[in-house]
């Protein structure tokens, strides 16, 4: 995984935590309790999902780029 694409996961992932609890927050008072169920499950699958991310990305940027391994190995070889 490029450095790029990690990167952009983890701010993908942050992004989805925080829009969808500051949403959570936003609710207005008023609305039938099946509005607040299906909102609350919204909320609690998409934080999930942006945990998720955000772990896979951590994971993508602290691997070593596969272009460092490769190289290692071939000062190995000599």
């Amino acid at each position: 995984m490029s450095r790029k694409l990690a990167g952009f996961l983890i701010v993908l992932g942050v992004f989805m935590i925080f829009e969808w609890v500051n949403l959570g927050f936003n609710l207005a008072d008023g609305h039938p309790t099946a509005f607040y169920v299906v909102h609350g499950i919204l909320i609690v699958v998409n934080v999930v999902i942006g945990v998720v991310l955000g772990v896979i990305g951590w994971r993508g940027l602290r691997a070593p780029s596969a272009g460092a391994a490769v190289r290692s190995r071939g000062a190995d070889a000599g």
